[in-house]
């Protein structure tokens, strides 16, 4: 085979599984900005309370996920050495289920306290018992969202991702429905405000895992597997093995998102205005940065399958060819905000005399946004490619100092000491996420240094 045709291989290859797993993160996103969307048609106040309380949960959301994305990258290597190993298979998604639950119990009793946290913070008492009542919620989530995203790793290995998004696409309208019901009080149901968006999201959550573990245990390719068969039977070794890799990858995401979360706690420092304007200008960022993220998750599976082979030629391919992809969409996604940022902040409130302020903020924001784009996309598929190697230890410390090192205490700097505000935190946050950028890529320029320890002990050189 040329090398030109290995490369357009490798491109098509990963396009192919890119593209559902984008447009399921997109639709996921599409979820969380229609809760976003109706608490802003609320009105300010139940958007702000929102926000806080869903800042709170998806710190654990996020730390959960972390872990349970393991199984994505050790399923690829599996694979990619034995193609039609089942049993292999079905010992790594049991124990995801097992850290799951693991994960899930004690973060429900912290949860449950979410205002003991949030006053701590310096979050005024009213604001912090509304978006507790939220929280308490949305919290039941946790644990289906984790159990999807463990059968949503499963699919993604075997390269058949299409079912998370047909299952995702469903749920969004079922979100929809059931939050507007539940927060306005149609369709029969009680006007819960606030706790309709959790309690819907929740329900949300589960529908999504129940769904795709139907099509997995009855579907003639995927049923082999059993994957819930016994599933009760601990298996310790690789419950380990699955910590051992998870756990980096938890806290290199946990990282960024608390730094974001912190932005938010910050940003309530400043007021009702500036906080709303986060959570749009926020919303919007998080929704195009799902497609680089779909990539990301791509190159992690191609990247493993390569590295079951051991095939370095492979290895390289697909991981730059996920972080050109990747850096592409994102450098476009930036020029759109920039020429037009007023037509996004349009969609999530109404352009009138009592949301002025709020306006002209989440505008304001959403420019730095378009200027952090490119870092952002680089640091996420950056990353997912060396999570492919298994290598996902040193990019958590990346993940300290560019986040918690440069990007807070750059933000602290320009937000209180220059007394830059709003717009002060954005711009360290996008100067954390250019740190963080520049060191991923140059680890995955230096892979063929890197020593991989396998799951048995032995270490494989690329």
């Amino acid at each position: 085979m040329t090398a030109r045709r290995a490369w357009t291989r490798e491109f098509a290859a990963t396009c192919r599984l890119a593209a559902p797993l984008v447009l399921t993160n997109l639709t996921q996103q599409a979820i969380q900005s229609t809760d976003v969307l109706l608490l802003g048609w609320r009105g300010a106040p139940s958007l702000a309370a929102g926000a806080l309380g869903a800042n709170l949960y998806v710190a654990f959301l996020i730390f959960a996920v972390g872990v349970v994305t393991a199984v994505s990258p050790m399923l690829a290597r599996e694979l990619g050495a034995r193609r039609h190993s089942v049993r292999e298979v079905r010992r790594t998604v049991r124990q995801g289920l097992w850290v799951s639950v693991s994960l899930c119990l004690p973060a429900w009793a912290i949860l449950w306290h979410a205002d003991v946290l949030l006053m701590a913070l310096g979050q005024a008492p009213d604001l912090a018992r509304e978006a507790t009542a939220f929280v308490r919620a949305i919290m039941w989530g946790l644990l289906p969202a984790c159990f999807y995203l463990v059968l949503r790793g499963f699919l993604a290995a075997l390269e058949r991702p299409f079912w998370s998004l047909a299952v995702a696409v469903i749920a969004v309208v079922f979100n929809a429905v059931l939050n507007y019901g539940l927060i306005f009080g149609h369709f029969g149901l009680p006007a819960l405000g606030v706790v309709g968006a959790g309690l819907g999201s929740s329900l949300t959550q589960s529908f999504l895992f129940l769904a795709l573990a139907l099509v997995i245990q009855f579907h003639p390719r995927f049923r082999r597997y059993h994957l819930f068969g016994r599933w009760w039977h601990a298996d310790w070794p690789r419950y380990a093995a699955l910590w051992r890799l998870g756990g980096p990858i938890a806290v290199t995401l946990g990282l960024e998102v608390t730094v974001f979360n912190a932005a938010v706690f910050l940003m309530g420092l400043f007021g009702t205005a500036p906080l709303a304007a986060h959570a749009i200008a926020i919303q919007i960022a998080s929704t195009t940065f799902m497609v680089p993220l779909g990539i990301a998750q791509a190159a992690t599976v191609r990247v493993g399958l390569a590295l079951g082979r051991e095939d370095r030629a492979a290895i390289g391919r697909a991981g730059w060819t996920a972080i050109a992809l990747g850096t592409g969409f994102m450098a476009a996604c930036g020029a759109v905000m920039l020429a037009v940022p007023e037509v996004f902040v349009a969609a999530f409130l109404a352009r009138d005399a009592a949301n002025a302020e709020v306006f002209r903020l989440a505008v304001a924001y959403l420019g730095v946004a378009a200027v952090f784009q490119l870092v952002d996309g680089a640091q996420a598929v950056g990353a997912g490619a060396l999570r492919g190697l298994q290598d996902t230890t040193v990019p958590m410390f990346f993940a300290l100092i560019g986040y918690w090192v440069v990007g807070l205490g750059t933000s602290l700097w320009l937000g209180f000491h220059l007394r830059w505000a709003g717009l002060g935190i954005w711009w360290g946050l996008a100067l954390g996420l250019a740190v963080v950028a520049v060191m991923m890529l140059a680890r995955w320029s230096r892979r063929d240094r890197l020593s991989i320890k396998t799951e048995g002990g032995a270490v494989m050189a690329h």
